[in-house]
């Protein structure tokens, strides 16, 4: 059983009288169950920009879930049906600097304050649970610093951020890993490694440009490695390198079809792209295109350098650098607002240190060792800060765990909820 909700809060929580946007949500009961009064669980996904999956109730995690819960899926603010981000929207701010401002307010902080907000609504003054996976999680995170009163419970997977990294310290950290899958990747399918030397040779000397408009640049090409961390990852690589220049000697439309495609599912906007840095950004100093900068300290993440020195090359993980609001039509006019973003002094802080270390929601947390995302040890980190809060660290999942388990990751931090009880 699906019911639609939709809310209007303020853009800005701190100016209530400034604007509003609109939000959507979608709630999941149970068959046979839909009359019975279930205690409320909150899924925030992942992202940042990415709208809650379209799930029906049948599926893994979900199905558990229904067992025990009415589900709140939540379009987080700019995503989905909730009042996106585009170019249409973005086309009346015509300022970049009032752009940017516009956007400042889409953080973990304004997605807190909204869930506050639909909680008081639909719920009243009882507290609910929250489930957050991947970016989701950083925003439970966010939750227990700001609104614990509002908390029942938590579970987290894949999501647990490091309280205090900076954002050069958060890609310092997966630098390392993303040059583990690569390495990973060419082990499990060796004839990849010409094989992309190959590509990346062809594009350092021809302008090839994508079905979308895109430019296939070799760094966009690279970028691919994003699909690295999920769990069939490493064979979608594979199967898109398999025979790019079927038929000739340019790469083929369908191969060029399903860079693409690829490309494009990284996301679900351009919030992805313009706020991800500023996910990890608190206090004073701007990020500065953070991952662009520690990419120069990993040399081997060097295209043009591995092809004369006949080294694999390696594919990047999830990091966002300047050159994509030049190649990318649908980035393009985000450009000057996502400089002046990536140049902003300071940012509000995301998580309350003294409020965590006194915790006294019951929190539960999934932290995948080999997550190319979120990094196991600053993840770690962070169990010692969140006053009983208990870990499940596995190798048995991967990032999209939640997912991909059948249900299995949910029902594993469920027993673990049910120990503290």
């Amino acid at each position: 059983m699906h019911i639609d909700h939709t809310f209007n809060v303020p853009l800005d929580h701190g100016r209530p009288d400034a604007g509003r946007i609109q939000l959507y949500a979608r709630e999941i009961r149970a068959a046979g169950k839909a009359d019975r009064d279930l205690p409320w669980l909150l899924f925030l996904g992942g992202g940042p920009g990415s709208e809650a999956p379209r799930l029906n109730g049948g599926e893994g995690w979900l199905n558990r879930a229904l067992q025990e819960y009415r589900v709140l899926m939540l379009d987080q603010r700019g995503t989905g049906r909730s009042t996106p981000v585009d170019r249409r929207l973005l086309a009346q701010i015509r300022d970049p600097g009032a752009q940017a401002n516009y956007l400042s307010h889409f953080r973990a902080d304004a997605i807190v304050r909204d869930a506050e907000m639909i909680r008081r609504a639909i719920v009243g003054n009882r507290p609910w649970s929250v489930l957050g996976q991947s970016f989701g999680g950083l925003c439970a995170t966010t939750y227990l610093s700001f609104a614990p009163h509002g908390l029942a419970e938590v579970f987290i997977t894949g999501g647990l951020p490091g309280l205090g990294a900076t954002p050069d310290q958060v890609y310092r950290a997966l630098y390392p890993r993303v040059t583990i899958n690569n390495a990973e990747h060419y082990d499990r399918f060796p004839d990849d490694v010409d094989q992309v030397r190959y590509i990346v040779r062809y594009l350092r000397d021809h302008r090839v440009i994508l079905p979308s408009g895109r430019l296939l640049t070799v760094e966009a090409f690279q970028s691919l490695g994003n699909i690295l961390g999920g769990t069939d990852g490493s064979l979608r690589l594979h199967q898109l390198l398999e025979d790019p220049f079927t038929g000739g000697t340019q790469p083929s439309d369908a191969f060029l079809l399903r860079i693409d495609r690829e490309l494009a599912s990284v996301a679900g906007g351009p919030l992805y792209y313009l706020l991800h840095e500023a996910t990890y950004a608190q206090g004073a100093g701007a990020t500065r295109w953070s991952a662009h900068r520690v990419r120069s300290e990993f040399p081997a993440f060097d295209a043009a350098a591995a092809l004369d020195s006949d080294t694999p090359i390696l594919f990047t993980g999830e990091m966002i650098y300047p050159w994509m609001f030049d190649t990318d039509p649908l980035l393009r006019p985000f450009r000057q607002a996502a400089h002046l973003i990536a140049e902003r002094p300071s940012w509000p802080a995301l998580y309350d240190i003294k409020r965590l270390h006194g915790n006294t929601v019951p929190s539960v947390a999934a932290i995948y060792h080999d997550d190319m995302y979120v990094d196991r040890e600053l993840s770690l980190g962070t169990t010692e800060v969140i006053r009983g809060l208990k870990p499940w660290v596995t190798t048995e999942y991967q990032h999209d765990g939640l997912r991909i388990s059948n249900g299995a990751v949910l029902e594993r931090l469920l027993a673990l909820m049910h120990e503290q009880s």
